[in-house]
């Protein structure tokens, strides 16, 4: 029996209804390729908290965001089936992307990703990565649309962050942990960014990430280096200032969601906590002594924001 989920699976290299082939335009949105912008900071984070921001840093970031879009297309991938219901414009249940085309985009994204990785930081970067691309696999293939989604996509997060200590993992934890903490409040919104939610959700959320906000100043420095950026005061009203930046952008839009928890004002309030995440990371590379680099983080969240307004970020 032929499903019209079924129907919407065109083969390899099919043209689409519009009568073209899959272009670059389709990709970008089947990775959602904005949302990349909120990943290399997580990578400067764990490098500040350990002490190891290098230049080498920028193709570990690269390893990263190679890995994020593979766990995109994997994602598109796997709901396709619900997507050709809730979603139907999304690249593959609208023809527009085979499920092969997805598959192999997943597969080639996460090879270049992990080898990027080891490239870039040596053998020593072979566990962690494999732990990331195993969660992100997993999170996408099996466990999204179970209660453990959301603490198997903080996990995703939180790796993604000790990815960027090139071995030095116990410095990273503290910035790990926060940032596996707003990911949990995004990954519990976005299950409900379909059907809307009570207003009790992004209520609990928005308290979540005030601590997060909190947590952010507080967590542990790094290692301590040089210059007006290293003076702990400074170091202080840098991550602070980040910090509450992070938690009126995205706390704001999880009060609108408290007022209409409708599906629109959820999926508002998730694309948010996904654009706002690099000033969370930024409040944390400054908190470590790497004010500059915290602040070139931190003002990625406006590109983000823009982008997410053409290409949607979830």
């Amino acid at each position: 029996m032929t499903t019209q989920a079924d129907r919407a699976e065109p083969r390899l290299g099919a043209v689409s209804s519009a009568g073209r082939r899959t272009g670059w335009r389709d990709l970008v949105e089947l990775v959602r390729a904005p949302a990349a912008l909120s990943v290399p900071g997580d990578i400067v984070a764990g490098a500040a908290a350990a002490g190891v921001l290098r230049p080498r840093t920028a193709a570990t970031a690269a390893a990263s965001v190679c890995l994020y879009w593979a766990g995109m297309a994997a994602n598109d991938l796997a709901d396709r089936h619900v997507d050709a219901v809730e979603r139907p414009h999304r690249p593959i249940p609208s023809g527009r992307v085979s499920p092969a085309t997805a598959a192999g985009v997943a597969a080639g994204l996460t090879a270049a990703g992990l080898t990027i990785a080891v490239a870039a930081g040596g053998r020593r970067q072979i566990p962690l990565a494999l732990s990331l691309a195993g969660a992100i696999w997993a999170y996408d293939m099996g466990a999204k649309n179970t209660v453990a989604g959301p603490a198997v996509m903080a996990a995703c997060r939180g790796l993604n962050v000790m990815l960027g200590t090139n071995g030095r993992w116990r410095a990273g934890v503290p910035s790990a942990l926060v940032v596996a903490a707003h990911t949990y409040t995004v990954t519990v919104l976005s299950q409900r960014e379909v059907e809307g939610a009570e207003p009790a959700l992004p209520r609990r959320t928005l308290a979540a990430t005030a601590a997060v906000a909190a947590a952010a100043t507080a967590a542990r420095p790094g290692r301590r280096g040089r210059g007006l950026f290293s003076q702990p005061s400074v170091r202080m009203v840098g991550s602070g200032a980040l910090a509450a930046w992070y938690l009126a952008r995205y706390g704001a839009a999880q009060r609108r969601a408290v007022d209409e928890p409708t599906a629109n004002r959820i999926q508002d309030a998730v694309t948010a906590g996904i654009t706002t995440l690099p000033v969370l990371q930024g409040a944390l590379t400054a908190r470590s002594g790497a004010g500059i680099a915290g602040l070139a983080t931190a003002v990625l969240a406006p590109a983000a924001a823009r982008l997410a307004r053409k290409v949607s970020a979830t």
